[in-house]
């Protein structure tokens, strides 16, 4: 079982990494604006070849 300073120490490191994952997300905003502007198409491509081979799998069974 987990005890109780164990699930506090969970619910604290969570609370902190996402306040410094935000913070950090927003100090870098203006660089992925410059640097990474295509990503999206990216992951549009990666979701239909997905769904591509989904098709696929269903169609040839």
């Amino acid at each position: 079982m987990i005890s109780t300073g164990q699930l506090i120490f969970a619910i604290l490191f969570f609370v902190a990494f996402v306040i410094i994952v935000g913070i950090s997300y927003r100090r870098d905003k203006k660089l992925h604006k410059k640097y990474y502007k295509g990503n999206v198409w990216v992951l549009v491509g990666f979701v239909v070849f997905f769904l591509i081979l989904l098709a696929a799998k269903f169609l040839l069974k």
